[in-house]
């Protein structure tokens, strides 16, 4: 293996390590906070509201479609259609961040007072869930097929 792709394999793990990193800050500062908030929402909440429930959901979204497209990614170089590599390091992002926004949008669901459109983030919750839940399945079917092929 030479030097170049060696620094190249570096690269790209310190591309997708801070990617990573970027997205549990984003989840520790934004959606933790206001997960956590216990003070009713104002009176006056329309559609295009921006409440902290609705803040936390969505970045719960956010870092489940990260994992996601990883996830997807990294199976897609498992399969050898993309890329020389085995796909590894992007099942195990998959693998973290998909539970992150499970996690978090199962915690803004459950701490819903309301149903949709009521400003407790319910859809961006359920969105989440879903998106987080197929990030996993995608970085465990890559993982799985990284084992087996190497």
């Amino acid at each position: 293996m030479s030097r170049d792709m060696i620094d190249a394999g570096l690269r790209v793990f310190s591309r997708v390590h801070h990617l990573f990193a970027a997205a549990v800050i984003g989840v520790c500062v934004f959606a933790a906070p206001a997960v956590a908030q216990v003070a009713d929402e104002p009176a006056g909440v329309t559609v295009y509201t921006l409440t902290p429930k609705r803040l936390a959901a969505s970045t719960a979204a956010l870092v489940g479609l990260i994992g996601t497209v990883i996830g997807a990614l990294a199976l897609a170089r498992s399969t050898g259609r993309l890329g020389a590599g085995n796909g590894r390091r992007g099942a195990m992002v998959a693998l973290v961040m998909g539970p992150i926004g499970l996690v978090v949008g199962a915690l803004v669901v459950a701490t819903a007072d309301g149903g949709l459109g009521t400003g407790n983030g319910l859809a961006g919750g359920i969105v989440a869930m879903a998106v987080g839940l197929i990030g996993m399945a995608l970085g465990g079917l890559a993982l799985a097929r990284s084992r087996r092929i190497a």
